[in-house]
């Protein structure tokens, strides 16, 4: 179970009770930048995508995110009403559906789930202050090492021989996408991290064996574990 399920019982409990049920079909969006945010998400199971467009026709991947966390619960208790990124299932995904206004309501006569959804929030703000953090701090290769850290961190799988495997296939372009570059950019920089031996790639699995070495790069802060992470 992951930090945000941990601290969001009673949320869960809510959209158990009062939510319906919904299907998303792989490649397919459950909602679209730019459209009217009525509802927000349970995820139950699958993985969900969260990117926004950039003006220069790029898409910027902010999470990928999977069961019990929620998603299009930035429209609740805000004035502008739309989604300000989109959402697509990277596979078949089942989610609960709760009206933006009926968890409004709840939240507002039950101060412990206002508490509790206070926490989801701080956890969302947290994690994206890092990701741009590095973004701005180090530039593209810095979101590209930031990403790979993360990723670790969130799929990893710990090897005999003390190598990391990143238990979750991604192409170049996807993690291009995470640092809103191209796919070549992407492609120099791991190249260059095969060559000084920090990792290797086998059928889009990538595999870290000197994560030390990304963190000094990116002058990692040491965040928690449940901080530092893609979803």
């Amino acid at each position: 179970m992951n930090e945000q399920s941990s601290n969001s019982q009673g949320i869960h409990a809510l959209f158990e009770q009062f939510g319906t049920n919904l299907k998303v079909d792989k490649d397919q969006p459950v909602f679209l930048e730019g459209e009217s945010a009525e509802d927000v998400y349970l995820i139950k199971t699958g993985t969900v995508r969260i990117s926004k467009d950039t003006e220069s026709g790029k898409m910027l991947t902010l999470r990928i995110t999977g069961n019990n966390t929620f998603i299009g619960e930035t429209s609740i208790f805000c004035e502008t009403i739309y989604h300000s990124v989109s959402a697509n299932a990277i596979e078949t995904t089942q989610l609960l559906v709760l009206p933006r206004t009926t968890l409004e309501k709840y939240l507002s006569d039950c101060s412990s789930l206002m508490m509790e959804w206070i926490q989801v929030m701080q956890m969302h703000s947290l994690k994206n202050e890092t990701r741009f953090r590095d973004l701005l701090l180090h530039g593209k290769k810095g979101a590209l090492l930031s990403t790979l850290i993360r990723l670790t961190n969130t799929y990893g799988i710990k090897q005999e021989d003390g190598s990391i495997l990143i238990d979750y296939a991604m192409t170049n372009q996807e993690l291009a996408n995470f640092c809103a570059t191209s796919r070549e950019v992407v492609n120099r920089i791991l190249n260059d991290l095969k060559k000084k031996d920090v990792l290797s790639l086998d059928k889009g699995m990538i595999t870290i064996h000197d994560l030390q070495f990304l963190r000094t790069e990116v002058e990692c802060d040491n965040c928690p574990l449940h901080i530092c992470r893609i979803d």
